[in-house]
């Protein structure tokens, strides 16, 4: 390879911009440059790329500037330069400003009117319902409705809540007692606590409630995809969530993920993707109901998600075929995911202390001894003892996290 061909830079510092960089790392020997607001743990002292940190970089009027600089200085070197986003505020960004960026990067990214209908849920779910997609049972409040709401609701307790886009600046910076990225409620009474705190505060967004589909971490599905700028669907892998994260900041996101296969749903995620014009990487979260056979989506997040390295554990290398259609051309038919392995981001004693199911405990310590098993952060050769002792502090915070935070899904709605 050309190695003047392409030059990727990745915005973000956290474990997915790690793991990205792994990617390109392992498939063309690149050393990217990460370029964030700040560096946090998941990438200090790592020897696979080079980091640039730009105070507020994550303000727009900051943003802008300093990327299209770094963009036109490797552009004089390199043939192709990509940009990767490894947040929903990032895509964001890159999304509204395309403009500016078309002719000068190589992949595309999705139209500010398409990711607002994907970041604001009642949108989101409007879609769904045109494209014949199922979706939990859901009420939308308005900040004067959030109180009385709860007496309208078209199901009952227990519920899950949470802001029409969690990721959203109004959310991101307001701060009230018992603040969560989503809550579940096992009544009326532990709803209004919450309610009355967050009424408080500045946010004055929409808050979506909807009904609790039965099941524990289990019974999540992710689903990562690629399309082409031509929004063809290129590669897609669905993972089954074992257990979730449970600190408030970080609840939902998937702490351990074991990958599977299927069929029937793979055409109907492609099919819809094709046909709302979607580009680019999706992180696609669902909930399976085991009393209907059905999958309920959730969310689609407009970039491969921290658990994304998922993917690589079972055989499959997002970054690689993402440059391999944008930088070199090639044309390959729809690659789906078909091996099982087993990614985490905790450690193994996390997993066999808080997953209840004994099958899925059975299958995991099956996957390790078979060594189809990776996490993100443990990269070869990537082992500087500075590094090596942050990393082992970062994993070993999360005994506390669980001891503290965990709850049994399956069993209520919310933390006694």
């Amino acid at each position: 390879m050309n190695d003047k061909a392409f030059f990727p830079i990745i915005l973000g510092s956290d474990e997915n911009a790690y793991g990205t960089a792994r990617l390109f790392n392992e498939a063309y020997s690149v050393r990217p440059l990460l370029l964030c607001a700040r560096q946090l743990i998941p990438t200090v002292y790592s020897k696979l790329f080079d980091t640039k940190c730009v105070k507020d970089l994550d303000r727009e009027e900051v943003f802008v500037p300093e990327l299209l600089k770094v963009v036109k200085e490797k552009k004089e070197i390199y043939e192709k330069v990509l940009v990767i986003a490894c947040s929903d505020y990032y895509s964001a960004m890159m999304s509204k400003n395309f403009d500016k960026f078309e002719g000068l990067i190589a992949n595309r990214y999705n139209t500010p009117e398409l990711l607002d209908t994907l970041d604001t849920k009642d949108k989101f779910y409007a879609l769904c319902d045109k494209f014949g997609m199922t979706y939990p049972k859901t009420c939308v409040a308005l900040p004067e409705e959030r109180v009385d709401a709860v007496d309208r609701l078209p199901f009952g307790f227990p519920i899950v809540v949470k802001p029409e886009n969690s990721n959203a600046t109004d959310y991101l910076h307001v701060s009230f007692e018992g603040k969560k990225k989503v809550f579940f409620f096992d009544d009326r009474e532990s709803y209004l606590k919450v309610i009355n705190s967050m009424n408080k505060s500045d946010y004055k967004g929409k808050l979506i409630i909807q009904e609790f589909i039965p099941g524990d971490d289990s019974a999540m599905r992710v689903m990562n995809s690629y399309s082409s700028p031509d929004g063809q669907v290129r590669a897609m892998g669905l993972g089954q969530p074992v257990l979730e994260e449970y600190h408030p900041k970080t609840l939902g996101n998937y702490a351990a993920i074991i990958s599977r296969s299927d069929k029937a749903l793979y055409r109907q995620i492609a099919d819809f993707l094709e046909k709302i014009g979607y580009v680019g990487f999706a992180n696609i979260d669902m909930k399976y109901d085991a009393r209907s056979g059905k999958y309920y989506m959730m969310e689609i997040n407009p970039r491969l998600g921290r658990s994304s390295f998922f993917l690589r554990a079972a055989g499959m290398n997002m970054m690689k075929i993402m440059t391999d259609d944008v930088v070199f051309g090639e044309k390959k038919p729809l690659e789906l995911l078909d091996n099982t392995a087993f990614w985490a981001n905790v450690p193994k004693t996390v997993i066999r202390k808080y997953l209840k199911n004994d099958a899925l405990k059975k299958e995991i310590k099956s996957l390790i001894k078979a060594k189809k098993y990776m996490r993100t952060l443990d990269c070869p050769g990537d082992n500087d003892l500075r590094r090596v002792l942050r990393i082992k502090k970062y994993y070993y915070g999360q005994y506390k996290n669980f001891r503290n935070f965990y709850f049994d899904k399956s069993k209520e709605g919310t933390k006694k």
